[in-house]
């Protein structure tokens, strides 16, 4: 976006167009694609929203696999959960929705690539979540998240096991132990956290997870721990 009146209006409306909802609190648009490195005082930064729309986005996906998936158990609708609403699939919505074009930040993270510049793609539309939610409540929400995340579950066929559960049953048979869990690493503020996990199994090397919750987390651990040993293939959940 630019200062230009004409230019902040035309993106705007190309914003509204690409997400199909046309916004009637512009300032609030304006905060839901700022950085915070842009320091824009009078719009502020999208950090509010984006941790409102992480948890509308958690709500309406947990909704959209309950309705879908009527015999799977809760360790497969975690599975799910965890891949659908994870910062490579909402980097992904992102970028299949063009909105790198209005994306507000500052000279420094203009020049970041890779990985950290998809987590800003991922915060976007967490706060375009939060930004709707907040002008039309769930039901307008739930019409974006099912537009832009209904393909994507479903496409996802028979999601494999929960990965606590198969590493589990794997360590139970070839070492006759059970798994160990422990919280290494506690960063972030209190109403936001994000959890570093180890999972160590008998002799072999632990492995890592990290999520904004101590059970995704555990679940990450565990999934790395099966892919290295070769039990399940690294193509992702």
């Amino acid at each position: 976006m630019t200062s230009g009146k004409s230019s902040l209006d035309d993106a705007i409306r190309a914003v509204g167009e690409r997400i199909g909802y046309q916004f009637s609190d512009v300032e609030r648009l304006k905060r839901a694609l700022t950085h915070a490195s842009l320091r824009d005082e009078n719009s502020g930064n999208y950090e509010r929203l984006e941790f409102l729309g992480d948890r509308v986005l958690g709500l309406c996906v947990a909704e959209l696999l309950f309705q879908n998936f009527k015999d799977a158990d809760e360790g497969e609708l975690s599975v799910r959960l965890n891949q659908l609403v994870s910062a490579k699939t909402c980097a992904e919505v992102a970028d299949e929705l063009g909105l790198h074009e209005f994306i507000r930040t500052g000279s420094d993270v203009k020049k970041l690539t890779g990985k950290r510049m998809a987590n800003v793609r991922a915060d976007v539309v967490e706060s375009l979540i939060a930004a709707i939610y907040l002008e039309t409540g769930l039901d307008g929400a739930r019409r974006f998240v099912e537009s832009n995340w209904t393909s994507r579950a479903l496409e996802t066929g028979s999601a494999r096991r929960d990965a606590k559960t198969e590493l589990q049953e794997w360590a139970h048979q070839k070492f006759g132990l059970t798994p160990v869990y422990k919280v290494f690493e506690r960063s972030g503020p209190d109403h936001d956290p994000v959890f570093s996990v180890k999972v160590e199994v008998g002799g072999i090397e632990p492995a890592s997870g990290k999520s904004r919750s101590k059970r995704a987390a555990e679940q990450e651990a565990a999934t790395q721990m099966l892919q290295r040993e070769g039990v399940w293939e690294k193509a992702g959940i």
